[in-house]
């Protein structure tokens, strides 16, 4: 069930996490590259898919993305922000800006790792993110009754980096280098666990100070990040669960797996070290969120079957 390669991903990102908040000022050296690295990792979750598979899962699939997109970045969002408001008002709103941010681009990695619909999930990341700057601050304004001050020319530019320049370099070099994609490719595995803990690095060295003084709210909003994490993973398998197996794990990856880190960033200029705390323990649910889905997919195949007797051709195919 837990493979090696699980368990040396999970060793890298709690190494790296643990070294950011102990050598903040080695961490440091990474601050500034969260965004490019971000793109790296998306460059890499890409070589294994072709555009071909995207346009297909497009037009077999529409209403499904139409479904998941609301449910990411409106349904969910406003429904786990009152509950978080009756339940934990303190993170209500960090709450909402983790729920309501865009499928994140490291989202195909991991849909890779426990075998979903990959191309789904890049829909999902690709549909997603330029909505997001125009729905995020209306949710905020409409519900917390704060204005988020952000520039949308600016966060559509931002995303417009991460999300288009990876595709256009690898359908590029598809192109013209298929021999430097294929080596790529035989160390996607190394290079992508290099990246992960550069992102930790980065991440967790910013907050250190915040974390050696506040480490009952670290605990707090881990085992919150951790809650989160379970309502992502229920909610898509549950909005998918006539949908074939590899659909309901990538719904499930498209809510789970979050841009996290452009949460961090945004929420440390505008708000409280509360909503940047609660995305940056996200980490930890964020990877942790590949054992369940394993799980999950071992007991679906186990039963002999990945969609319900009868219900084939339903749902959003």
């Amino acid at each position: 069930m837990i493979r090696l390669n699980d368990l040396i991903l999970l060793l890298v990102l709690f190494t790296s996490m643990m070294a950011g908040i102990l050598a903040p000022d080695f961490g440091a050296l990474f601050q500034p590259f969260p965004l490019y690295l971000m793109m790296l990792l998306l460059f890499i979750s890409l070589l294994p898919i072709r555009m071909e598979t995207i346009w297909d899962a497009v037009r077999s699939g529409w209403r499904g993305i139409f479904l998941l997109a609301a449910v990411k970045i409106v349904l969910l969002p406003v429904a786990v922000f009152y509950l978080f408001r009756w339940a934990f008002p303190q993170y209500a709103l960090g709450a909402l800006l983790l729920t309501g941010i865009s499928t994140g681009v490291v989202a195909p990695f991991i849909s890779n790792l426990v075998g979903a619909n990959s191309a789904r999930v890049l829909v999902l990341v690709v549909v997603t993110s330029p909505l997001v700057p125009f729905t995020l601050p209306v949710l905020v304004k409409l519900l917390s009754e704060q204005a988020m001050a952000l520039s949308l020319v600016a966060m559509i530019r931002m995303l417009a980096l991460v999300i288009f320049v990876p595709v256009t370099v690898v359908e590029l070099l598809r192109r013209t280098g298929p021999g430097i994609l294929e080596r790529i490719d035989r160390r996607r595995f190394p290079i992508s666990l290099a990246v992960f803990a550069m992102i930790n690095l980065a991440v967790f060295s910013r907050y250190s100070e915040f974390f050696h003084q506040k480490p009952a709210t670290i605990a707090v909003a881990t085992g919150l990040a951790v809650i989160l994490a379970a309502i992502y993973l229920a909610v898509g398998l549950l909005v998918t669960r006539r949908e074939p197996l590899e659909d309901r794990l990538a719904a499930a990856v498209s809510l789970g797996n979050m841009n996290n880190v452009l949460v961090i960033v945004f929420a440390a200029r505008f708000f409280s070290p509360i909503e940047p705390t609660l995305a940056a323990m996200y980490m930890i649910p964020f990877f942790g969120l590949i054992l369940p889905l394993r799980v999950y997919r071992r007991r679906l195949e186990g039963r002999g079957g990945t969609i319900p007797k009868g219900e084939q051709g339903k749902g959003g195919r």
